[in-house]
């Protein structure tokens, strides 16, 4: 059943290792970019300690990216499935593992069973759903002490008693881009790195309340292009449409519509190449924030308070609006005006300086 990748980076445990730690792995892309801020803190704790990852087969191009990560483990059951004879077998599958740790980062009751099945002595997390006995290392949230995702993800990483994790205490993520593959999906997609890059990522999983106006985002690449600026816009094949809106309106030739054509690992060693970045709040944009890549990132129905971008080459914009943030899928009121107050003038200002 088990289906494992092994990083480059870390291809087998060092000797004299004494701590081994199976990391359950969260089941977005944005917040699996940011539990490599977990993996940084482990490692710099523990430099010998070896990492594998229990995470759904997509985040592989993401973990493979990350040195900190000795193994990716494909998890066998799709987002929301309990199968309780799967968790049972995978978990029996993984003692031979021999890991002296669990770390669980999603919050559900039944993402604890497989460290519980592997017999692994230390089981960590934090209560979520009721949890007692599947964990055995339990820690109880309190959300402002730590207001920020990131900030509950690195606290796991150490023990009860330590003192509180600010924000400045947490590594921010830092993916590694295979860059040998970069020659090949130049050629791949018909692109060339000769003019700088605007790499637009209009698409948002979540729903379409996270997302900014196409026109928007067609007069910010009318703008670039008129300075000799290339566009790439990214995304997965749900948002080909919005993509196929905003190159319809673009006066520029030299506009390239990636959406539905990429695969994650292709994404992600594209992105490393741009100029600059804009995003809605999406997994997207948290591998251009981890790829240290200029980003503008656009927050409308959520809030940049919990999951925000961790580069300092992020730069945030919001306006504040009396409905939100909403955190709804679909804008509740009708008028989406979270998104149509951020101007494409605000955001050509952020680039220019």
């Amino acid at each position: 059943m088990l289906h494992t990748t092994t990083s480059s980076e870390s291809a087998s445990q060092p000797s004299g290792t004494s701590s081994k730690i199976l990391i359950i792995g969260p089941s977005w892309v944005g917040d699996m970019v940011m539990a490599q801020s977990l993996f940084m803190s482990i490692k710099k704790q523990t430099p010998t300690a070896v990492i594998d990852v229990l995470a759904p087969s997509w985040s592989r191009p993401i973990i493979e990216r990350m040195p900190e990560v000795n193994k990716a483990i494909d998890m066998p059951l799709g987002h929301g499935r309990f199968e309780w004879g799967t968790r049972k077998q995978l978990g029996q599958e993984l003692r031979h593992h021999a890991y002296t740790q669990a770390i669980v980062l999603p919050n559900s009751w039944k993402s604890a069973l497989i460290p519980w099945f592997a017999n692994i002595p230390v089981r960590t997390g934090w209560k979520g759903e009721l949890r007692y006995g599947l964990l055995n290392n339990l820690r109880h949230l309190d959300k402002s002490i730590y207001p920020l995702m990131v900030q509950r993800f690195v606290a796991l990483a150490f023990p009860k008693n330590h003192k509180p994790i600010s924000p400045e205490d947490c590594p921010a993520p830092l993916l590694i881009a295979n860059s040998q593959k970069v020659p090949t999906l130049l050629k791949k997609f018909d692109l060339s790195t000769e003019q700088p890059i605007l790499i637009l990522c209009p698409g948002a999983e979540f729903g379409p309340a996270k997302q900014w106006p196409a026109h928007y985002y067609s007069q910010v690449a009318n703008h670039m292009a008129s300075r000799n600026w290339q566009v790439w816009i990214m995304g997965s094949e749900a948002d080909k449409a919005i993509a196929s809106d905003i190159a319809t309106q673009s006066n520029s030739r030299n506009i390239h519509n990636l959406c539905g054509r990429t695969t994650l690992e292709d994404a992600i060693d594209l992105m490393s190449l741009a100029t600059q970045v804009i995003s809605n709040d999406s997994g997207l944009m948290h591998i251009a924030s981890a790829l240290d890549k200029p980003l503008v990132a656009l927050y409308g129905a959520t809030s940049p308070e919990f999951t925000p971008p961790l580069s300092e080459q992020a730069h945030i914009i919001a306006t504040d609006v009396d409905c939100g943030p909403c955190f709804q899928r679909t804008c509740p009121e009708g008028h989406h005006k979270c998104m149509q107050l951020l101007t494409p003038d605000s955001v050509i200002g952020v680039i220019d300086r």
